[in-house]
């Protein structure tokens, strides 16, 4: 027998189902919650757009801009604007708003200025999602937690979409937990307690396996960072010593015989043309490229970590790196290593950074 529907209304409107067997009301019901919850995926994603709605195709230029986190640059994206030919430029994030959209746009000169919210898998996985990406001539990823965009996003089509663009030739930038996806290795901060408190380098000397280094690899496939790790707000929060367990840990676990660093303080960016040479810009301490000479001596569980002879090339503002020769010019040379938990360095005074 078919469902009959009448409402009547006491303090509230209530829905009389009359003459349905329980059959055909678990039915309904289990249609209900397909529905309801087809329709929380398909709309879990946030899309903000300015500027012109309809899509543009330029010509752009390869580039990346990497940023150590803190106050933005605007020299950082009206470079990025430059490179994008005056296409659509779009920020990605998996949480926040879109207060990008307003500051970039005050910058450049580009087609539209979005922001594109992707908060889980569910999202990454709606066709909707990558197309956006396709169509945008510049990417930047913002900061907050690279957990977040690891699991939401890694093996997704917003991977595939993104690292389609980096084969195409568009230009590239992330800033903070941003930088720390653009490199072929990642710390991936999927240790860390939700709010609780970031791994600091003390615990990655005392124990490089310590249970908050998850690092993970093979997310984006961004020219000149292959083979290399990043990490950012560098001087500023005191990272040297995680950076270096990192380094050991690839080494170590076997990922690379050879790995290099890219740290970048806080207030600091690197400008990565397309033939691999780069500049520094910004307020901060510059950037650390780091090359180990060597293996490790002891990267074990629970000891304390023994790794010498990590070459540093440090630029400041101004300075110039070279990834393709892995060389700079402007910039101070010095060699750190790590005895027992503990960092040397040649540099006068001892200095680290």
């Amino acid at each position: 027998m078919g469902a009959t529907f009448s409402w009547r209304d006491h303090d509230a409107r209530v829905l009389y189902i009359r003459g349905m067997n329980w059959i055909g009301l678990r039915l309904l019901l289990l249609l209900s919650f397909a529905c309801t919850a087809s329709l929380a995926h398909a709309n879990s994603y946030k899309y903000f757009r300015l500027g012109n709605p309809q899509d543009v195709q330029t010509k752009p230029e390869p580039g990346i801009a990497m940023l150590g986190g803190g106050g933005d640059l605007d020299e950082v994206f009206r470079w990025l604007c430059n490179k994008g030919k005056g296409g659509d430029f779009l920020i990605l994030r998996a949480r926040g708003d879109d207060d990008y959209n307003s500051y970039v746009n005050g910058l450049c000169k580009a087609n539209s200025v979005a922001t594109l919210i992707i908060p889980d898998r569910a999202a990454a996985e709606d066709p909707a999602v990558a197309e956006i990406i396709r169509k945008a001539e510049v990417v930047f990823i913002a900061g907050g937690d690279q957990a977040n965009y690891i699991r939401g996003w890694q093996g997704t089509p917003v991977e595939s979409a993104i690292n389609e663009g980096l084969a195409a030739g568009k230009p590239i930038g992330g800033t903070s937990a941003g930088l720390a996806v653009e490199g072929e290795f990642v710390y991936g901060s999927l240790g860390d307690k939700p709010d609780g408190p970031a791994l600091v380098s003390s615990q990655v000397l005392a124990d490089p396996y310590t249970e908050q280094v998850t690092l993970v690899r093979d997310f984006l496939k961004i020219p000149h960072l292959e083979n290399l790790i990043t990490d950012s707000h560098f001087a500023k929060r005191d990272r040297l010593g995680r950076s270096l367990g990192f380094l050991a840990r690839i080494m170590k676990d076997g990922w690379s015989q050879s790995p290099r660093e890219v740290a970048i303080d806080q207030s600091s960016a690197v400008l990565v043309e397309a033939d691999g040479k780069a500049t520094v810009v910004g307020t901060g301490k510059g950037a650390y490229f780091m090359r180990p000479a060597q293996a490790p001596e002891i990267c074990e569980k629970d000891v304390p970590l023994t790794f010498r002879n990590v070459k540093v090339y440090r630029v400041k503002t101004g300075g110039h790196f070279d990834f393709t020769s892995w060389t700079g010019t402007d910039g101070t040379a010095y060699s750190l290593s790590v005895v027992q938990g503990k960092i040397e360095s040649t540099e006068a005074g001892g200095e680290v950074y």
